[in-house]
């Protein structure tokens, strides 16, 4: 099917936005024009893609499925154009996935030497969990992504390498002092309030297949988004965190770490990038200064 590049671009300008007069600003043409293109969308592929009303415009269930298809492609456009303009000595630009965690405690003394030695390059970090920054991967919205591991949505397309190996630890202040030099079992853990990330994140998943396999549900005090927040609240004694020990305070003398007689298991750190997809000088600068633990 012959469709014009052009009507898909304004499919997408208006999918994303679903506002058809944002999507003309957007695309610096009128608001009739976007009208007329998105009709003539409709009539070659003889599907209604948006529901219009006077308030509000919405994806019908097939413009949702176009927009799955048309988002990924737009992107790889995006980066194929910012990639023409990559220079020899800058490597142009590199968009980077990784959760708010990762950035503080990880990234950024890596981030500082790449800016250090490509200042003209330009550095766009994402912000987002390690499960959805799988999603930005996979999209083409961002060029590689720094994620914990195991990550079960990490998918076949994706070039993985560990570069870091860390633990996991319950962190307690003074209010929870009993439990100084004792190793508590993961059901002794449960008769105290457990402060854990929220359900939208690998670490969440991990927590609760790891008591699930001692036949344990855990039902957290709080979920938040935030291990800095978690860290926050263990420290006026609100429960027992569950934070990855590269985030332990180094400064902090009200906060100790609760043993347990399981050992935890050793997670990663991982980079990953799309192998399908070519990689702009700067991420290939970025990706070279990371020397694997092992291959995934």
């Amino acid at each position: 099917m012959d469709i014009n590049y052009e009507l898909y671009k304004v499919f997408y300008y208006v999918a994303t936005t679903l506002s058809f007069s944002e999507a003309s600003k957007q695309l610096f043409i009128s608001q009739s024009a976007v009208s007329q293109s998105i009709k003539a969308l409709e009539k070659k592929l003889d599907q209604t893609l948006f529901i219009r009303s006077t308030k509000r415009v919405q994806l019908t269930p097939e413009g949702e499925i176009l927009l799955r298809h048309v988002e990924p492609a737009m992107n790889l456009i995006k980066r194929g154009e910012s990639q023409l303009m990559d220079s020899a000595t800058t490597g142009g630009q590199i968009r980077i996935g990784a959760s708010d965690t990762i950035c503080r405690y990880f990234l950024v003394p890596y981030l500082k030497r790449f800016h250090k030695e490509f200042p003209n390059a330009h550095i766009k970090v994402t912000n987002q969990t390690s499960i959805k920054c799988v999603e930005l991967l996979e999209t083409g919205q961002v060029d590689l992504i720094v994620t914990n591991y195991p990550n079960s949505y990490l998918s076949s397309l994706t070039t993985v390498k560990k570069i870091k190996n860390f633990k996991d630890v319950f962190i307690a202040n003074e209010s929870f002092s009993e439990l100084k030099g004792r190793k508590l079992s993961l059901k002794e853990l449960l008769q105290y309030p457990i402060l854990m990330l929220d359900r939208k994140s690998t670490t969440s998943e991990f927590l609760h297949s790891l008591f699930q396999q001692h036949q344990l549900d855990l039902v957290p005090e709080i979920e938040l988004s935030s291990n800095d927040l978690l860290i926050d609240l263990a420290s006026i004694g609100l429960g027992i965190a569950f934070i990855p020990d590269y985030c332990i305070p180094h400064k902090s003398d009200n906060l100790f770490i609760v043993e347990t007689d399981e050992e935890l298991p050793t997670r990663q750190l991982v980079i990953a990038h799309n192998h399908h997809v070519p990689s702009s000088k700067a991420a290939l600068e970025f990706l070279n200064y990371f020397t694997p633990l092992e291959e995934v």
